[in-house]
């Protein structure tokens, strides 16, 4: 048994949805799934099983960071968890993107250390399985979704000190910077399973002026990703 996901081969499907909240697992467990039960709780790091539309499914949160997110996958591969799809959230960086955008990513420049270490500082471009990002587009366009595809930036710092540099990522054509996908799609490469990134534009940080998404639009983005990520990982 796994030190931090607290369950048995078999107790969670191939297929997992991980968002980086407990309460969010939580919530997509109780409002999307059937015949629910709760795999884990260690460390409040809630994990469930049930079904959506009568496919088995998982959902298992992260929690904050690749360090934290490395550890579930690595436990939700050991567990025969063939499937990740990471549901969260993202700071926007370019400029016609506004609060409840769903991003759908290619790629996460790893600005942070977790997936280097795996690496050994070799050169590695952390991608997400093709497969999965096809199933999401075709999903998206069969419920009526729209969403923006491109490449995101993964970073180990959520308090930026560089004022700078989400300029700089903005210039490159990278559409937001989130905290978890980068090591994800490297343990994709590494462990041979599919892996995939949604994300809902929560804030804008470009041209110097911070503005988050209210409440209520939040709730609306996260059930409209959810519906789409549960269609895809289940197709």
């Amino acid at each position: 048994m796994p030190i931090h996901v607290r369950a048995n081969e078999g107790d969670y499907a191939e297929a997992c949805l991980l968002p980086g909240d407990p309460l969010r697992a939580k919530y997509i467990a109780e409002t999307f799934m059937e015949d629910v039960v709760q795999r884990n709780s260690e460390r409040g790091m809630l994990g469930y099983t049930g079904t959506f539309q009568g496919k088995p499914v998982s959902v298992q949160s992260s929690g904050m960071g690749c360090p934290s997110a490395a550890i579930v996958i690595e436990e939700l591969v050991q567990l025969g968890v063939k499937k990740i799809m990471r549901v969260g959230t993202c700071g926007g960086l370019q400029q016609d993107l506004t609060m409840g955008d769903l991003i759908i990513a290619l790629s996460a420049t790893p600005a942070d250390a977790t997936a280097l270490h795996y690496l050994r500082g070799e050169p590695h471009a952390p991608t997400a399985d093709f497969g999965l990002v096809h199933e999401a587009v075709h999903q998206a366009k069969q419920l009526g979704k729209p969403v923006r595809v491109g490449p995101i930036v993964s970073s180990d710092i959520f308090y930026q000190p560089d004022e700078g540099l989400a300029g700089r990522w903005s210039e490159r054509g990278i559409l937001a910077v989130e905290m978890e996908a980068a090591v994800l799609f490297t343990l994709g490469a590494l462990r041979r399973i599919q892996t995939g990134c949604m994300l809902i534009v929560s804030d804008v940080v470009v041209e110097g002026e911070f503005i988050r998404i209210t409440d209520d639009e939040m709730k609306s983005a996260v059930d409209q990703m959810t519906e789409l990520a549960l269609a895809t990982v289940t197709a």
